[in-house]
């Protein structure tokens, strides 16, 4: 069963971002049946470590994006990147010290987060691009 369930109410309608939205849910929904199949702490690890390391491409190609089109918002937009990205990695560090466990609450947060951030932030964003004739 997955975490995320892709669809159009997600797709924002710039294909680079979907593609790259679309193959975030895939590795959240595998880092979730990582934690549902109960997996040793250092395979959990290694699948954060690819979200982790997937989620930084995607913001930067966001980024690149809007300094190209000089997008208006950028800077609450990337500050909601670094958010994500410091709990993320905060996260990652108390895994890799066995000072936490990826929980519900832990996929919970990333589920909320991306549906949210694609629903709302990037949304907005990507009718920008499109007013810029970006598809």
């Amino acid at each position: 069963m997955s975490l995320i369930t892709w669809s159009d109410k997600l797709a924002v309608g710039v294909e680079i971002i979907d593609q790259q939205h679309q193959k975030l849910v895939q590795l959240i929904n595998g880092l979730h049946a990582h934690m549902v199949a109960g997996d040793a702490p250092e395979i959990m690890c290694k699948v954060l470590d690819r979200v982790i390391e997937y989620t930084g491409f995607h913001f930067e190609t966001e980024e690149q994006l809007m300094q190209e089109y000089d997008y208006p918002y950028s800077t609450t937009h990337k500050r909601q990147h670094i958010d994500l990205v410091n709990t993320a990695v905060s996260l990652q560090e108390k895994l890799k010290t066995g000072n936490t466990h990826i929980t519900m609450e832990t996929m919970h947060f990333l589920q909320d987060w991306l549906q949210h951030h694609i629903l709302e932030t990037d949304k907005k964003f990507a009718a920008y691009l499109k007013s810029k004739g970006v598809h």
